[in-house]
């Protein structure tokens, strides 16, 4: 039970995410509003891009206790990790090549989405069309296996159009073009063909299979759901700035115990309270915009304050009794599965949480490094 919560969780920290998406918009209008107040008036923007390559180390190095828990479980206590039963039939290598062939396509795919992002090849919004143009010729390929030459046709389309808009300028307005210019213009409109009949017929299987249309029904309802959640939030976040609040819990912060760092933990210990009861998206849009410039201001570096701010608020879903995460996982967990189970389950990667956090507060080059390496 625990492994499944955690690695849930592993969503709010693993790029691409949407949270952290989010929360890179609100940390950099928290970093410009805290260098103008202190006189710098051309700061250093902070990107999605930042946080996400901030955010690979911390949470490939989670991804990496928790199978060393695991692995150090199942050796020292064989029988909480029983070995999955061998089909009738199945030749040795069968399942490594069942378990390549489902992980290889999505993995390309995230990939794919996040390198774009971070090398600066595309946008957060482009990178999320590519996404949604792979994941639908994903599902189309698994919908007929037996006819996938469409769908390779446009997945190599693709591929070849995000890799030669790397290295060609495709901008058809400009005055001078060259010969090899426009040879590479043509082929990416022959290969931007190869994407729309692959997509096309991508979507056509898919929605035989009555599958396009729950999909989209679900999204356009989480997506105004999060819409009418950050409408409430920014009009709270408005009414209580605009009220004098944030000069309240500047005065608080400042003279907290223990200057900068004091500060630090009240605001943490705050958000983790508060991920008991309140959806991510809510607790970015009302606590950073009022306790971010205020704690950026102290001299804290932007992406690791974000990025501790998603570890925390990750840990604060797994942690008992009243984590999202785990009251998910009671909702589609078998009877027999008890909510003490899930609660016992889910402590050893609480600690692992707490213990990274620990860290990452300790080593803040762990978020910073990244970053400074890809973007300078």
């Amino acid at each position: 039970c625990g492994s499944i919560a955690a690695a849930g969780t592993l969503g709010q920290i693993i790029p691409p995410s949407i949270v952290l998406v989010v929360l890179g918009d609100q940390i950099s209008n928290a970093h410009q509003e805290a260098q103008r107040a202190l006189g710098n008036f051309s700061p250093e923007p902070v990107s999605v891009g930042d946080l996400f390559a901030g955010a690979l180390i911390p949470g490939l190095a989670l991804v990496g206790l928790y199978i060393l828990y695991q692995a150090g479980l199942a050796i020292l206590k064989p029988s909480v990790s029983p070995a999955i039963p061998r089909d009738e039939g199945m030749m040795p290598g069968d399942m490594t090549r069942r378990v390549v062939h489902a992980l290889v396509a999505p993995v390309v795919l995230i990939v794919s989405v996040l390198g774009s992002i971070v090398v600066g090849v595309a946008t957060p919004t482009e990178a999320a069309g590519v996404g949604a143009i792979g994941a639908t010729l994903l599902a189309g390929h698994r919908l007929a296996e037996g006819k996938p030459v469409p769908v390779y046709a446009a997945a190599a389309s693709l591929i070849g159009v995000i890799v030669l808009t790397s290295f060609v300028d495709m901008r058809v307005t400009r005055e001078h073009i060259t010969a090899g210019e426009y040879v590479s213009i043509g082929l990416a409109v022959v290969m931007s063909l190869g994407i729309l009949w692959g997509l096309g017929v991508a979507l056509v299987r898919v929605y035989r299979n009555n599958t396009l249309v729950p999909v989209a029904r679900t999204t356009a309802r989480l997506s105004s759901m999060i819409f009418i959640i950050i409408v409430g939030a920014q009009l709270f976040s408005l009414v209580f700035r605009g009220l004098g609040g944030d000069d309240m819990v500047h005065e608080f912060l400042s003279g907290m115990p223990g200057g900068k760092v004091g500060a630090m933990l009240v605001v943490m210990a705050m958000m983790f309270v508060m991920g008991f009861f309140l959806d991510t998206i809510e607790i970015l849009f009302i606590v950073v915009p009022v306790v971010g410039p205020v704690l950026l201001k102290f001299g804290f570096d932007p992406v690791w304050l974000g990025i501790m701010i998603a570890v925390n608020l990750q840990t604060s879903f797994l942690t008992p009794p009243l984590g999202y995460a785990l009251f998910y996982l009671r909702s589609v967990a078998p009877p027999e599965v008890t909510t003490m189970h899930i609660y016992r389950g889910v402590i050893p990667f609480v600690i692992i949480q707490l213990m990274m956090l620990g860290v990452l507060s300790m080593f803040p080059a762990m978020a910073t490094w990244l970053p400074k390496v890809v973007f300078g």
